[in-house]
This record gives structure tokens, sequence and C-alpha cells, in this order.
């Protein structure tokens, strides 16, 4: 099941590119690198995902290759100064691009590097990757019709700093699409359905599916003596990325996540965590517009009998604002949109039944 059709995927996935350079000059414009325990690290770089380093006696494990192939030269020169021990294994969470696209440098620099996916995540991944480039380059062209029309793609007009905002990110967007021509994407070269552990030597990783959420093959990296986690996507902070997915599933695979025995959670995006309020929270968001649109439904008639503008109105997510946004009046944006896009995601995968 596709909760999204594939073009509309691809207008969203240059939006959620550019929402991300935005919101990463508002908010997090280095890199830092935190130490989660003895041999095991965080380095995370907005707007590319977060990239989490396992290393063991033998072998190192590394989860999510970030973006931009100039970011994940980086982590392995970083790497590199941590141990002498071969990066053996790249495991990505899911198939956006932001978490895979450097698997290409950990090819060139390990060529014995094995890259695994959830099988899921593979076949999205040899859909999407290989255009990532061309991706960027029609964002640049899209962000500039804007600015030449005023307007934004619903037809309302852009704010002063809606077009301050695009002038910065056109030739970022520009430069990272040159950056990406240069290389060739990289999949996966071996796939799971079912958990499975690595022994790194003296280091036990664990590999994790616990259903679908923000993809179709959300992988999660949990380190039992360490008490880590490594969500991917599944959580994000500070507002969770809802452009497609699997809602309903996603707020049961997030309560399957709670119970891991884990006191560090490294999300998708955003800082190291060191409770499960954010995913509990992500959980009651889902499940909230889950059940009222249920409710909507069950009053009138299914989905497939109704358009979004029938039922939209009746799914009222602003108890949530405060509780993702706190004080921070520029994250008011992003969480009524994050907001919209899950109430016509719900939807769509209530349609769908």
């Amino acid at each position: 099941m596709r909760i999204i059709g594939g073009s509309c995927r691809i207008w969203l996935t240059a939006l959620f590119v550019f929402l991300a350079a935005v919101l990463s000059q508002r908010a997090q414009a280095e890199r830092t690198v935190t130490k989660l325990a003895d041999g095991v690290y965080e380095i995370r770089h907005e707007p590319n995902g977060n990239t989490t380093v396992i290393i063991g006696d033998r072998q190192v494990f590394v989860v999510d290759t970030c973006f931009l192939p100039s970011a994940a030269r980086e982590d392995i020169a970083q790497i590199r100064q941590w141990t002498d021990k071969p990066v053996s294994f790249v495991l990505n969470t899911h198939f956006h691009n932001d978490h895979n696209f450097g698997n290409r440098i950990y090819m060139d620099a390990f060529p014995a590097v094995t890259v695994i996916a959830h099988v899921e995540t593979k076949k999205e991944m040899d859909l999407f990757g290989p255009g990532s480039a061309r991706r960027e380059e029609q964002s640049a062209i899209d962000y500039q019709k804007m600015l030449d029309s005023g307007k934004a793609p619903d037809g309302s007009a852009l704010t002063d700093d809606d077009r301050a905002q695009l002038k910065k990110a056109i030739p970022r967007v520009l430069a990272r699409s040159e950056e990406l021509k240069a290389v060739t994407f990289q999949s996966a070269t071996l796939t799971f359905d079912h958990d499975f552990m690595i022994d790194l030597g003296h280091r036990e990783v664990q590999v994790k599916f616990l259903g679908r959420g923000n993809t179709g093959g959300d992988a999660v990296v949990y380190l039992p003596r360490e008490q880590i986690v490594i969500t991917g996507d599944l959580v994000v902070a500070p507002i969770p990325y809802i452009y497609d997915g699997y809602p309903t599933e996603w707020a049961q695979t997030l309560q399957n996540l709670a119970q891991l025995d884990a006191d560090t959670i490294v999300p998708g995006h955003g800082p190291v965590m060191h409770d499960k309020a954010q995913m509990y929270l992500i959980r009651d968001f889902l499940q909230s517009a889950v059940e009222q649109m249920n409710v909507k439904l069950g009053q009138t008639s299914p989905a497939m009998f109704q358009t979004l503008d029938d039922v939209k109105g009746s799914v009222d997510l602003t108890a949530f604002r405060a509780r993702f946004i706190g004080d921070d009046k520029d994250l008011g944006d992003a969480f009524d949109e994050a907001s919209a896009h899950l109430v016509k995601v719900v939807f769509e995968e209530a349609s769908l039944r």
C-alpha cells in the first residue's frame, strides 16, 4: 500500500529539502559530535539526517550516511581519527535520501562494506535515489518560479520572509545539485525482513523492524548493553516529518519502540534524547488524528465516498501545538504544516480500507 502517488512524493521531497534548509538556518548551523558511550558517537549535521558510528573490537557499524557527499567524507575522516578498524556495515534506516546518499562515499572508502536496508527500503531507494540531483535542480527552478510569481504552490502570496528564505535557499540547492551530480547513487547490497544481530567484537548490534511508520521499511538499531536506540525518522525533533507514511501503524510501531530498554535515543533529526517523551508525544499526535478521523467517518460515510475537504475540519490537533513547539513561535508554521499533512495522510489511508 502506498499512501501518496509518485509525482506528489517527488514534489514533497523537494518541499521537504527547502523546509529543512530553512530550519537549519534557524537552528543547527554547525556539525556537532556527541559521544554516547565508549566507541559510540552521534554526528548531527542538519539538514542531513543524523549519523551514528558504532565501533567494535573488529569492525565499525554506521547508521545512516547523510545526504551530502562532502558531509559523508568529513564523517569518514572523523571515524578514521577514532579507530583504524574498517567500516564493515552501513545501515540505512529508511529510503529518504538525506539518510543514504552518502552510501557511495563509504563504498569508495571501504570497498568491502555491506550496505544494509529493509527489503521495502531498498525498493524505494532504487526508485528515488538515482534522481536526487535532478530533483534538487528542479527544486531550484520551482523556487525561482515562486519568487518570480510572488506566490507559494498553494496560490497564497509570499511574505517578505518567504522571499528572503527563497533567495537564500536557491543558491544552496543549486550547489547541492552540482555536488550530487558527481556521485552515483549506491543502493543497499543486503536486505532483511526479520530482526538480526551483528557482533562487531565485544559489541552487539541488533537491527530491528518494529513495523511500518514513516515509511514501509523503517529499521531501528538497538545496543542492549549500552541502552541506546537509533530510530531514524520514526522519531524526529522538534516536529515530526509526516509527508506520507502509515499513521495508524506508525503509532503502534512507536509503542513497540518504547518497549525497548533504552535511556539514550538518537532521532533521525534533532538532538540526542535521554527520555521517551518525544516518542510518546508523536505516538499520541498520530493516534489523535486517526481516532478523530475515524469518529467523523463513522458519523458520516466511509472515506471513499468523501473528499478531504469534507472531513478535515473535524480533526483538531491544536492541543499538541504547545507540546511540540513550546515558546518557539518560529516553529508554528512547521507544526501547522505537519498537522495538515497528517490529516491528509490519515484520510488517504482511510480511503484505502
